[in-house]
């Protein structure tokens, strides 16, 4: 059995100014369901992820706005009802989707836990961006006024940033690959999963951050053994020197090409560098395919006709 692992960003479910109603992201998330569906005619079962940066800084600030009256779920809490509510509404999508393509296919939304290091440098450098963009002068009020870390992100505003540590492992990963198995379509580790921390005794607890969906992908591919990774982006190809008279887009690269790229810094930490380091990763790990794309070049990508493929 061929399984794939299909990671989707959260901002891809949002407008550029991060603000969508659950109505408008619905309709986003029935385009980007449509377009996997033909991983099943290749003879894959699946297993798909997905970022929730936008909607959980969102819920954070509703539940900030209400804290002098009601008090405000931590930040794990919130990655876990974020999780449940995309969640709800992929497996929502997917199921009439079957409905109406006559797919025999079941489908679940898990909430999963990921095991993250207490000593991870992330906790003490934040980085990861989340909610909605502002100017600099609502930054930097909004620094003033809530105490929260903002940094620039990519030239298109400003943002608040938090941590976020590296996966290790996956507490529901059996539970995951016993539903693979079973050919489900399994929705899992949303928004990265829940971070939790696991102690000497091996119990766990629940840690503020945010994980990066596609490290987080990548861990559940190579633990669940998936032999295909397909992670979503805003482009269609990965390219080195970009945005220079130089730039040149890659179709299929190797491993080692891959590393190279990446050793000389054409993958910058906020935009291809997660993505090029989780297709490393998962290689390295034994998978077989790394595919990297947008939501429109996902038909040509599959077929080996566009996106960019990296293999070992």
């Amino acid at each position: 059995m061929k399984v794939a692992v299909v990671a989707f960003g959260g901002n891809a479910l949002m407008s550029k100014g991060g603000k969508s109603s659950y109505a408008e992201q619905a309709i986003k998330a029935e385009r980007m369901c449509e377009k996997i569906l033909k991983l099943f005619d290749l003879g894959y079962s699946m297993a798909i992820t997905h970022g929730n940066g936008p909607q959980v800084g969102n819920l954070l600030m509703q539940q900030e706005c209400l804290s002098d009256t009601i008090p405000p779920m931590s930040l794990d809490v919130c990655d876990a009802m974020t999780q449940g509510q995309m969640g709800y509404m992929m497996e929502q999508t997917l199921r009439n989707l079957f409905t109406r393509g006559g797919i025999k296919k079941s489908v679940i939304a898990l909430v999963t836990q990921v095991v993250v290091s207490e000593n991870d440098p992330a906790f003490r450098n934040p980085t990861k961006f989340i909610g909605p963009f502002f100017n600099k002068d609502e930054s930097e009020a909004l620094q003033r006024k809530r105490g929260w870390q903002l940094k620039e992100d990519s030239g298109r505003g400003w943002r608040r940033v938090v941590p976020s540590p590296k996966p290790i492992d996956i507490v529901e990963k059996e539970e995951i690959k016993e539903m693979v198995k079973k050919n489900f379509v399994v929705i899992t580790c949303g928004g990265g999963g829940i971070p939790v921390l696991r102690d000497k005794r091996g119990r766990i607890k629940g840690v503020s951050a945010v994980i990066d969906k596609d490290f987080a992908a990548e861990r559940l591919a190579s633990l669940i053994g998936a032999e295909l990774l397909l992670l979503i982006t805003p482009v269609k190809q990965v390219a080195i020197f970009y945005g220079t008279s130089k730039q040149k887009n890659l179709k299929s690269i190797t491993l080692k090409e891959a590393k190279l790229y990446s050793a000389e810094g054409h993958f910058p930490p906020g935009s291809m560098g997660p993505k090029v380091e989780a297709a490393i990763k998962f290689l390295d790990s034994g998978g077989k395919r790394t595919i990297i794309t947008s939501l429109e070049g996902i038909d040509d990508a599959i077929k080996g006709e566009g996106g960019t493929e990296i293999i070992p």
